[in-house]
């Protein structure tokens, strides 16, 4: 089956606050994108297509319930996507989507270039 991720995933736990209709609920990252993430623990049902508000720390963002599945009769799990994808949400060390691509480019470019002077 191919592959539709877009993005690398870390594996990573991060403590969140999810606001659905003004109220607060508490859950967790089980693994993140410079874009997403995937949610556990949480309790309480997301639809594809909601909008969620998501907050970590000080820092708030909107995201986008992806997919949500029922793992057991008090445990959910989302992937969410974020609708600022260019924001550092997570504050950790994740290369953005386009960074990754440009680190990409250049090192291909330096191979070819390497590879051209060796011959």
């Amino acid at each position: 089956m191919p592959n539709k991720r877009m993005s690398q995933r870390t594996k990573m736990v991060l403590p969140v606050k999810i606001l659905i209709d003004k109220v607060t609920h508490l859950a967790h990252t089980l693994d993140i994108t410079a874009i997403g993430a995937r949610l556990g623990a949480l309790r309480t049902q997301l639809k594809p297509g909601t909008i969620i508000s998501l907050q970590r720390g000080s820092t708030k963002a909107d995201f986008r319930v992806q997919w949500s599945r029922q793992l057991g009769p008090n445990e959910l799990q989302a992937g969410i996507e974020s609708l600022q994808p260019h924001k550092n949400f997570w504050s950790v060390g994740l290369l953005d989507e386009f960074e990754a691509k440009e680190d990409q480019q250049i090192l291909l470019d330096v191979r070819s270039h390497h590879s051209k002077s060796v011959m």
